[in-house]
């Protein structure tokens, strides 16, 4: 299926009438190129954008050159047409027939305006009102398409805005519990005396009494016993025993025998 025919009139969005312009350009310059090749032609092409960039080829090294030939160009046929009569005839009955458009495009502009309505008679006066009608049906049309159009760009943005703000409050949750993974691994690497005395500092400021963190590192170790300055003699190094007799008074033996 071939493609439509493009009716030719403004375009009004604004973003695919700047489409358009950068393809057209495009293509107008690449056509001003080939015919300057092809057929050994002088091209110079100006174009100016809605906001005024200038845009423009031409098939010699110079622009200047090329628009001094044109001025000479127009100003020797200007000189040609004063003097021919025949082309001056014509042009004043074209001008004649310019000013009397532009004097009734004039009053019928007043007209729209409420100027001028005396000589109007009561057909005209409603032809007048018909047209003001369907000026006004057309202008509301347009203003509710704008309308319905920046709607839909708000609604759009707004839809942008919460799929941005829904992706930074998962890298949020994400980074929190990053940080707090990291925490809690601080906390395993910890010594594990610095914990419990940690944990009896925090029992101490409850009101409950705990002892002393070394103390309860040395209750954690192996129960040992330290003699100091005490010596045994093995069983071989024991002095022989002595009869009780000749150790005891005989009044303690008397009296151990009586019980």
């Amino acid at each position: 299926m071939g493609r439509g025919r493009v009716q030719l009139k403004r375009i009004e969005n604004k973003v695919n009438r700047q489409v358009t312009f950068s393809k057209r350009r495009s293509g107008l310059l690449k056509k001003a190129h080939e015919i300057s090749v092809l057929c050994d032609a002088e091209v110079a092409l100006i174009i100016f954008s809605n906001k005024g960039k200038l845009y423009e080829y031409s098939s010699d090294s110079r622009m200047e050159k090329i628009l001094q030939r044109y001025e000479r160009y127009s100003c020797d046929h200007r000189d040609i047409g004063l003097d021919d009569p025949k082309l001056q005839e014509t042009w004043l009955v074209e001008y004649g027939k310019q000013k009397a458009e532009i004097e009734s495009l004039l009053k019928s502009q007043r007209h729209l305006m409420g100027e001028d309505l005396d000589g109007l008679k009561f057909k005209d006066l409603q032809r007048l009102e018909l047209q003001l009608e369907v000026g006004l049906r057309e202008i509301r049309a347009r203003m509710n398409s704008v309308l319905f159009d920046s709607i839909t760009e708000l609604q759009r943005k707004e839809e942008n805005l919460k799929e941005q703000n829904n992706a930074l409050d998962c890298m949020l949750k994400e980074k929190e519990s990053v940080i707090a993974c990291l925490e809690q691994r601080a906390q395993w690497d910890v010594h594990p005396f610095y914990l419990h005395h940690q944990g009896n500092q925090n029992q101490s400021a409850s009101g409950s009494s705990s002892p002393p963190p070394f103390l309860s590192l040395a209750s954690d170790l192996p129960a040992t016993t330290l003699n100091i300055g005490i010596y045994e003699p093995a069983a071989e190094e024991h002095p022989p025993t002595t009869p009780l007799g000749s150790v005891l008074p005989h009044w303690m033996i008397g009296h151990l025998s009586c019980t």
